[in-house]
């Protein structure tokens, strides 16, 4: 297991961070972005606008993608991850869960748990029975499923095991690429569930992720990238709050508050002139009642003047 750092060094900076693939494609430009330790900071944007290249850039796995970092700097702690392999990234405990699960279909359960080990190299078997115990303890229905292939679990299953794999290696650093992508909305609900219970338990998540207003919920921070670039960051529950993310990642549109307050005001409008129009009427009454009492007199008193 690798040795924690202090408290204060326990963060992931990265620092006007370029990435390019194939010496052509620019994917990201001068991108800056910390994360604490034990927070959970997320990273919203559209499809293509770099998220899953700058975990590809903290992980060590961008060569296998033809990307290279070309500026910028990558830290955990003391330790550069810039231009270093995924092995490296995870001895620094810094551990990826990959957009679409990509577990080993034909290995079992047990052997797929076993190799998210693998690069930390030799380990007592205490530390890979602590690991397996708290891996089952968040997906039990995994101990139930040990000899099972991994290519014959579900959908939700193989989220589970692909989590659980990454945290085999006793990550202090979780980068989480669309872990609710294609789930059904129950099994969403438990996958945040468990990034909320895994931070808890001290582990920081840098979460990629499609559902917005999931991600929000769960994150102490977030980032907006557009076409590679940054061009929002604050407090989760404050982005959730501006008109820009409101709008582009959580449905809400203009048109539709306005139409909401526009609404409001015609049904005032319209209480009050229903109003107006029921005091004209009594009024309207009250005065045909009086008229109708002061001919009445004035006949009779003419009769009786006849008389």
């Amino acid at each position: 297991m690798p040795e924690a750092p202090p408290d204060e060094e326990r963060a992931l900076r990265v620092e006007g961070l370029d990435v390019t693939y194939g010496r052509a494609l620019s994917a990201l430009r001068s991108v800056s972005l910390t994360v604490p330790h034990g927070t959970v900071v997320a990273l919203l944007g559209a499809n293509g606008a770099g998220k899953t290249t700058l975990l590809r850039a903290v992980s060590g796995t961008l060569r296998l993608h033809r990307g290279a970092v070309t500026a910028g700097r990558i830290r955990y702690g003391a330790t550069e991850l810039d231009g270093r392999d995924p092995v490296a990234a995870v001895r620094a405990g810094v551990v990826q869960v990959p957009e679409g699960r990509r577990v080993f279909a034909g290995l079992t359960v047990d052997e797929n748990l076993r190799s998210g080990g693998l690069g930390l190299g030799r380990r007592r078997p205490a530390q890979v029975a602590e690991a397996r115990d708290r891996v089952f303890t968040l997906f039990p229905r995994l101990a139930e499923r040990t000899r099972q292939a991994a290519g014959l679990l579900s959908g939700g299953e193989q989220q589970m095991l692909a989590i659980g794999r990454a945290l085999m290696a006793a990550p202090r650093l979780l980068l989480l690429d669309e872990p609710s992508l294609g789930l059904a909305p129950q099994m969403v609900y438990r996958i945040a569930e468990v990034v909320r219970e895994i931070n808890a338990q001290g582990t920081a998540v840098l979460l990629v992720e499609q559902n917005a207003g999931m991600a929000l919920s769960l994150a102490d921070t977030a980032h907006v990238l557009e076409v590679g670039e940054v061009r929002l960051s604050g407090p989760a529950d404050e982005l959730a709050r501006t008109d820009a993310v409101r709008r582009l990642y959580l449905g809400e549109t203009t048109e539709t508050t306005e139409t909401t307050e526009s609404t409001e005001t015609t049904e005032t409008t319209g209480t009050e002139t229903t109003h107006s129009t029921e005091t004209a009427e009594n009024t309207n009454t009250t005065q045909t009642t009086e008229a109708d009492q002061i001919t009445r007199t004035a006949g009779t008193t003419e009769g009786q003047g006849a008389a």
